[in-house]
C-alpha cells in the first residue's frame, strides 16, 4: 500500500514563495501529497495547490497581484488593511469556494481572536478560511466568519502538524521563518523587522518541538528576506527549491 503523504506549510508573508519552490521539487520527483495543512501564507499556497494549480502558476499569479506588497492593500476606517485584492484572486482561482471541491485534503488554521484559541477548518467555505488565516494582526482587519472573529493562524500555531498526525503516515514540513542572529549587517532595525523578529523568537520553541513528528523538515535559509519583500519573490522561490532539492534522496525514499 502506498504511503499517505502530508505537507505542513508555515506562515511567513512573502517568504511563503519558498513553499512553492519546495512543491515544485515534489512535482519534479512525482511525489503527490494527499493532504496539506497550511497557515497564513502557507494557507494561501496550500489552497491554490490543493485546487490543482501548479507551483509556477501560483508563483506568477501571486507576483502579478503583488499580494504582500503594500500597494495592493486598501486602508479601512480603522486604519487596518483590507484583504479585498487577495479575495478577488482567490475567487478567480477557487470558483467553487469549498474545501470539498479540492483535489487534496486541506486543513487551514486560523486564530479565534475572541476566545484565544487556534481553529482548524477543513470543510465548507474555503476562501473565508484562507483569508482569516492570513490576516496578520495589527496590519489586516480581522475576519468575521463562522460566528467567530478570526486573525492570522500563525499567532497560536505557525506550524500546524496536528491535523496530519492521524491522517498521514509520512509528513513533510516546510518552515520559512528561520531566525537570523545579529542585527542584520548594519541595516536599520526598523519597527516592522523588530516586531516580526520578536514574534518569531517567541514562537520558535513551539515550532521546533514539533520537528520530531515529521519524516522530513525543510527550512530554507531566508534570513535575508523580510515578510514584505515582494520584489524578491523569485529569489525566495529559488531558495525553497534548492533547500528541498538538498533532500532529494530522502524525498524519493519517502515518496
Amino acid at each position: 500500500m502506498m504511503s499517505k503523504i502530508g505537507i505542513v506549510l508555515s506562515g511567513g508573508g512573502i517568504r511563503g514563495f519558498a513553499h512553492l519552490g519546495m512543491l515544485q521539487v515534489l512535482e519534479e520527483l512525482e511525489i503527490q501529497p494527499s493532504a496539506i495543512s497550511g497557515v497564513s501564507a502557507g494557507a494561501i499556497v496550500g489552497a491554490l495547490y490543493a485546487a490543482g494549480h501548479s507551483p509556477q502558476k501560483i508563483r506568477d499569479l501571486l507576483k502579478k497581484h503583488s499580494y504582500f506588497g503594500w500597494s495592493s492593500f486598501l486602508l479601512n476606517k480603522d486604519g487596518l488593511f483590507s484583504m479585498k485584492v487577495l479575495q478577488k484572486v482567490l475567487q478567480s482561482c477557487l470558483p467553487d469556494n469549498s474545501f470539498e471541491s479540492l483535489s487534496k485534503k486541506l486543513y487551514i488554521t486560523a486564530t479565534d481572536y475572541a476566545n484565544n484559541e487556534a481553529v482548524t477548518f477543513s470543510k465548507g467555505k474555503l476562501i473565508e478560511a484562507v483569508i482569516a488565516s492570513a490576516s496578520v494582526p495589527v496590519i489586516f482587519e480581522p475576519v468575521k466568519f463562522d460566528d467567530r472573529v478570526l486573525v492570522d493562524g500563525g499567532l497560536l500555531n505557525n506550524f500546524p502538524v496536528e491535523p496530519l498526525e492521524k491522517n498521514c503516515d509520512v509528513r513533510i514540513g516546510c518552515y520559512v521563518n528561520s531566525i537570523p542572529k545579529g542585527l542584520g549587517n548594519g541595516k536599520r532595525i526598523g519597527k516592522m523587522n523588530m516586531i516580526e523578529k520578536c514574534f518569531h523568537m517567541a514562537i520558535a520553541p513551539v515550532v521546533y518541538s514539533k520537528v520530531e513528528k515529521l519524516n522530513l523538515f525543510i527550512e530554507p535559509d531566508l534570513h535575508a528576506f523580510g515578510m514584505f519583500d515582494v520584489n524578491k519573490a523569485d529569489q525566495i522561490y529559488e531558495a525553497g527549491y534548492q533547500a528541498a532539492m538538498k533532500h532529494k534522496n530522502k524525498l524519493l525514499s519517502l515518496g
